[in-house]
């Protein structure tokens, strides 16, 4: 009766703000909990498969939205959190109007785990990667970790689909198999050119503290690692990744499996070697699922998911290229990917410090903002600042070697950089706006109106 009117009471909250126009992502699950705090175990039992929760520091919105979609494609029902509501709230409010769906596919925060996968107890797991984020909420990454460790022992039937070119991720399925866990591994089966930017967490091992060794790196600290001292290393991986092409225009891999049979070949038309990380892990998860390449495929060529996350705009002759940067590794994948990009061009950073973003911004300085700085001294590329610290962003360009005027909007940082371009320049130089989250969804909003008004 109580789990009856939660559903009926979260339901009404969703239908008064969708008719009041306002977005019904977390307030419906906020007030069902309130009722029932155990109403996503109720929900859960009507999914005729299971459930796949997919988590990580940095590409569980993308990810998860590609295998939902690659479900869809295989004549499969889902219910999906597909505007990142990660929370148990979101994903409580996600699946209130479900009627027996096939699957649940569902983005969840890290910490978040440990409310959700005891209630949800979904087949699998989907760790991509975990990097130092929100240190104000989260703490250090060894928080996270236990709460992963946690979260998986308090479902024993779920899963681990792992990143197994990532030592923070293998430290946590290293921990989770011992407590019973099966671990399916996923990562790049080829030797990678040296990447531009530094290791910066996760150089000691997971087991010993001693450094590690690398045969190569990928970006960040993933890839393939060993410990020098103990038996720490990349495990043997399940789905693989070879034959990779990371351009401008998008990612193309084949992927193999455990004994290097090929599966299929994956290619997008976004992303950089991270969405290589990305694509890999859902393809991994949807096989599981027993979705088939096929369908996976023809998710991908139809991907446009339009939530702020490489999404791409035309406005006023100006390309702009909309997409989340939370963290010092989201933003050095991001210089890779506008450094790909051999055009002149701009940039505009926005960084706010809501409670969602966390208050503590100082992880800007492990940014490799320093490589921009030859392509703006040779007047290739210009930058501006924007957001609630707008102020310490245009410090950390000029200590860059930058200059960063500010601008509150998009829009007005257009404006800005149009009245510096030369008269007789041919088309205006593409703007990279990479923002954190609380900037994001105000930048998408800006933009989308102008793009309707045309």
């Amino acid at each position: 009766m109580r789990a009856a009117i939660a559903r009926s009471a979260g339901r009404a909250t969703s239908r008064l703000l969708r008719l009041a126009g306002r977005n019904a992502s977390q307030l419906p699950g906020r007030v069902a909990l309130a009722l029932d705090p155990t109403l996503l175990a109720d929900l859960s039992t009507s999914l005729a498969r299971g459930a796949v929760v997919v988590c990580g520091t940095n590409g569980k919105t993308t990810t998860t939205n590609v295998l939902a979609r690659a479900t869809q494609e295989a004549g499969l029902s889902v219910d999906c959190n597909w505007r990142g509501a990660n929370m148990l709230a979101g994903i409580t409010s996600a699946m209130l109007f479900d009627k027996g769906a096939d699957w649940a596919v569902m983005e969840a925060d890290e910490l978040s785990c440990v409310h959700v996968l005891p209630q949800l107890k979904p087949r699998w797991l989907v760790l991509l990667n975990l990097f130092r984020d929100q240190l104000d909420r989260a703490g250090e990454i060894d928080h996270v970790q236990d709460c992963l460790v946690e979260a998986l022992a308090a479902s024993p039937s779920t899963g681990l689909i792992v990143c197994g070119d990532d030592p923070l991720s293998m430290g946590v399925a290293r921990r989770a198999a011992k407590g019973g866990t099966r671990v399916v591994a996923f990562g790049i089966d080829e030797a990678l050119p040296p990447p531009p930017d530094r290791v910066p967490e996760a150089r000691f091992c997971q087991v010993c503290g001693a450094e590690l060794g690398y045969a190569w790196r990928a970006y960040a600290q993933l890839g393939d690692f060993s410990c020098p001292a103990c038996d720490f290393a990349r495990p043997s991986l399940d789905f693989r990744a070879r034959d990779i092409s990371v351009t401008s225009a998008g990612v193309a891999f084949e992927v193999a499996g455990a004994e290097g049979a090929r599966l299929a070949k994956v290619e997008a038309g976004f992303g950089g070697m991270y969405m290589v990380y990305n694509l890999l892990g859902a393809f991994a998860a949807a096989t599981l699922m027993g979705v088939p390449p096929e369908a996976f495929s023809r998710a991908l060529a139809g991907y446009d998911p339009k939530n702020g996350r490489l999404q791409h705009y035309r406005l006023a002759g100006r390309e702009i290229v909309l997409n989340l940067a939370k963290n010092p590794t989201g933003f050095n994948q991001n210089i890779s990917l506008m450094l790909a990009d051999e055009r002149p061009k701009a940039a505009f950073f926005v960084i706010n410090d809501d409670y969602n973003d966390g208050k503590d911004i100082s992880w800007i300085w492990d940014v490799d903002f320093e490589r921009l700085a030859e392509e703006a001294a040779a007047g290739r590329l210009r930058v501006v600042a924007g957001g609630h610290r707008a102020n310490d962003v245009q410090v950390r360009m000029k200590y860059a070697g930058m200059e960063a005027p500010i601008a509150r909007t998009v829009g007005e940082a257009t404006r800005a950089l149009a009245a510096m371009e030369p008269e007789n320049a041919d088309a205006p130089e593409p703007l990279y706006a990479l923002c954190n989250y609380s900037a994001l969804w105000p930048a998408k909003a800006e933009l989308d109106r102008e793009a309707e008004a045309l």
